[in-house]
């Protein structure tokens, strides 16, 4: 598998990397637990290992099968996966204009003061070429 080309997660897959990335390396038992108590509707424990196993699979999460039981971790941290998901979307849905995406975002729900001055900073910084 290619690192520069992650597999980009379904829903349910960022569902189990939010779990990850919030409490860290976790069992399955720890997962489903923590899914099923935010989640409106219950779903198995089955179905939770299967989905880890698929997500091993892909490439997702790593299994330490040195410990039992088996834990499990995010592959990669929770920025890069929104990373590759944000970028997926702006060459998807707009154009790849990064303006049009944050304008959009801005005009769905409504800003604080703090977050617009923020994004006023990112859009200078940008527009200096500096990080």
């Amino acid at each position: 598998m290619s690192e520069s080309f992650p597999p980009r997660p379904t829903d349910t897959e960022l569902e189990i990397l939010q779990v990850l990335w919030r409490w860290g390396p976790s069992t399955v038992r720890q997962v489903h637990k923590v899914l099923n108590r935010e989640r409106p509707t219950t779903v198995g424990y089955t179905s939770t290992l299967k989905m880890m196993q698929v997500m091993t699979g892909k490439g997702l999460v790593l299994k330490d099968e040195t410990e039992r039981p088996q834990l499990y971790r995010a592959r990669q941290p929770q920025e890069q996966t929104q990373r590759q998901l944000l970028s997926h979307l702006l060459d998807r849905a707009f154009g790849g204009s990064a303006k049009h995406l944050v304008m959009q975002a801005i005009a769905g729900k409504e800003a604080s003061e703090s977050e617009l001055i923020q994004i006023e900073e990112l859009l200078d910084r940008l527009e200096r070429g500096t990080k």
